[in-house]
């Protein structure tokens, strides 16, 4: 008999609904998944066994059967909180917290009926596009083990490569869905800015981190963002104006399942960090970005090369942001750590160490200018991006990277190494924009190569149809790492 996780998790939903398969009985399946594969893949910070089975049981017996993802595994990033599950947001300072009630979007998932089976691993709070950390071993690639997943939801794309989920839920700030997707041959969802109500981005700093879904297939990842956006009436207001109160965004698993229309797409190789690092794309992405203009075409879309004007600004502008954000990091007993206070920091890695202290240098005015900057750029680039319902870029410009290749000594040198792998990635959360990337083609050794299309503002529906009519003729979702088996 076919196991469980060789079926598309829209299938085990349906096979759930009708009684085929039960909520019990999937759980153990992954558990045992887990179980076999997490030790040489790092994937899970901690696995709630006798907590998921419990869970499992209460969903089979009085949660009703309408809800969007009824009895369907999953697992929380370890960056948000869940009662009584021990979370560390990846840093040793917080190697024994214990939350005493859980975040936004562990409740809305667990409103649509799902069943968490533990919390996937990231690197330190969220900060880095790897993921590897001093609380635990590297999180590492199905397709090579000695590769890195990417990060920061590397935990959780490792995981559903290799079959230990059927889709994942991640967050991304400056690319941290679409990384790790791309680089474990998934489909990665970054929505608009606003579109996940518990987490939007509206109330962040810069606007840039939101939720979305990682999954093999763009269907299984719109079936999930469904879940994740919740419902009318949900557990989580919609907190702000961009939506009406209790307003549910469509059914985005249509767009997915239908897969219809033809658009005109940009083509872009230009990255706006490209003024202050040397971006250098591999020569076996361009040669798979070509085949993809190749396949585009073919499915009747029209294609036009669209290129950016050097943005001096932004590297300095998006680095600030990013260093102010790691400023409020709140170590210890809740209490801001001073800078200098070598009690707290000693407990927390370089990288975040650098970012928490040149964040803590900023002054108000930097800040509002560096803010100033990144809303000119969020508005010159939707109105560079105006004329084509999507944009198309690489994901990466590097393969997978190596275990250990990050200096975790020069923490300068470590975020401009990010910066390179990465190129293509922050400016969309600057702007706010919907993004997917799409597993479309692989190297000559057999590691995934990912593609990103860019939508309009709210232009999710677009890239779900536009992304389904290439996983038609590519069938990516059939592609397993050697790890499956």
């Amino acid at each position: 008999m076919t196991a469980p996780h060789e079926f598309s998790a829209l299938e085990q939903y349906r096979f759930l609904q009708r009684g085929e398969l039960g909520v019990v009985e999937l759980t153990r399946h992954y558990l045992d998944r887990i179980e076999e594969r997490n030790g040489e893949l790092g994937a899970f910070f901690t696995v709630t066994v006798e907590r998921a089975l419990e869970r499992a049981r209460h969903v089979e017996m009085h949660v009703p059967r309408s809800t969007r993802l009824w009895g369907m595994p999953f697992a929380d990033k370890d960056l948000w909180r869940r009662k009584g599950v021990r979370t560390t947001f990846g840093s040793r300072e917080f190697a024994d917290f214990v939350p005493e009630a859980s975040d936004e979007l562990p409740r809305v998932l667990d409103e649509a009926g799902g069943v968490s089976l533990g919390k996937t691993a990231t690197p330190e709070f969220g900060m880095t596009s790897h993921s590897e950390t001093l609380i635990a071993p590297p999180a590492r690639n199905p397709w090579d083990l000695d590769l890195g997943p990417g990060g920061s939801s590397g935990g959780a794309a490792a995981a559903v490569a290799a079959g230990m989920l059927p889709f994942a839920p991640g967050s991304d700030g400056g690319g941290s869905i679409r990384i790790p997707a791309a680089a474990c041959g998934l489909v990665g969802i970054k929505p608009s800015r606003g579109r996940v109500p518990a987490l939007s981005g509206i109330d962040a700093l810069g606007g840039l981190p939101v939720a979305g879904p990682i999954a093999r297939s763009i269907v299984d990842a719109a079936f999930l963002l469904d879940g994740m956006i919740g419902r009318r009436g949900s557990v989580i207001d919609d907190h702000f104006a961009l939506r009406a109160p209790g307003e549910n965004d469509g059914d985005f698993l249509g767009y997915a399942i239908r897969g219809e229309g033809r658009f005109q797409i940009g083509v872009c190789v230009d990255s706006p960090w490209s003024t202050s690092h040397e971006i250098v794309i591999d020569p076996e992405i361009s040669t798979v970005l070509a085949d993809t203009i190749a396949l585009l075409s073919e499915l009747g879309h029209g294609i036009e090369e669209v290129a950016l004007d050097p943005v001096p600004g932004y590297g300095a502008a998006f680095t600030t942001v990013w260093q102010a954000g790691a400023a409020q990091i709140r170590l210890g007993s809740g209490a801001p750590a001073r800078v200098g206070d070598t009690d707290a920091d000693g407990r927390v890695e370089p990288l975040t160490r650098w970012l928490r202290h040149r964040g803590r240098e900023l002054t108000a005015v930097q800040l509002a200018e560096a803010l100033a900057e990144l809303a000119r750029f969020e508005r010159r680039i939707i109105g560079d991006f105006s004329g084509f319902d999507a944009v198309l870029t690489p994901t990466l410009a590097l393969l997978p990277r190596p275990i250990d290749w990050y200096d975790t000594v020069d923490p300068e040198r470590n975020f401009a190494q990010q910066v390179v792998y990465s190129p293509f990635s922050s400016f969309v959360n600057a702007a706010g924009l919907p993004a997917v990337t799409v597993p479309v083609g692989t190297s000559s050794t057999g590691l995934p190569i990912g593609m990103q299309l860019v939508g309009r503002p709210g232009g999710e529906g677009i890239l779900l149809a536009l992304a389904r009519q290439m996983e038609r003729r590519l069938r990516w979702d059939e592609r397993h790492p050697p790890i499956w088996a």
